[in-house]
């Protein structure tokens, strides 16, 4: 009988310190599109993003690697990695830390769309600068899906080139994250 409490009262206890408010994940991904009139192709996509966020408090986050960034041509995906750009041997993430600023209007307990204001920082290129943002949040079931739209101005982050300069990359490329945490 002892045995038998003890056991229930060990899985208690596993089950309380695995129901954890914070989520994360592995596989959320970025999209940069910092396309032009001129040049269709600066477009890239990162599907090994990090990411969490904690449900009960707000705090979200993520970590993208510069380098996993892929696009069409290769080219672009150098240049992109270059001493010119993005230097990711200098810079080797872009990271953002931040909070879901009106999180009591997210119920993480009940399924449904929820939109959320979020403010943080974002570092890019070893430059770290204010964002606010709206995200929206999608709960179902256990599963909740995050997504959100920005743009930066990469003058801001100190990332120039004579591509930027010459109208074939856009001054202001719009950033998709999306998230799936289960």
């Amino acid at each position: 009988m002892k045995k038998s409490i003890l056991l229930f009262a060990l899985v208690g206890l596993t089950t309380i310190a695995f129901a954890q408010k914070k989520k994360t994940t592995t596989s959320a991904t970025i999209n940069f599109d910092a396309t032009t009139s001129i040049d269709n192709l600066p477009k890239a996509d990162n599907k090994t993003v990090i990411a969490s966020i904690d449900t009960k408090t707000g705090n979200v986050a993520f970590e993208s690697v510069i380098k996993s960034f892929t696009f069409s041509n290769p080219k672009i995906q150098e240049h992109f990695n270059g001493e010119k750009w993005m230097d990711s041997n200098k810079y080797p993430t872009a990271t953002f830390s931040g909070k879901i600023t009106n999180v009591a209007a997210v119920n993480f307990k009940k399924d449904g769309t929820y939109n959320a204001e979020v403010a943080g920082d974002l570092t890019i290129h070893g430059v770290t600068k204010p964002v606010t943002t709206t995200a929206t949040v999608v709960v179902a079931g256990k599963s909740v899906t995050t997504t959100t739209n920005f743009s930066v101005k990469l003058a801001d982050y100190g990332v120039n080139g004579g591509a930027i300069a010459a109208g074939k990359v856009a001054t202001e490329p719009k950033i998709t994250v999306m998230a799936a945490f289960n």
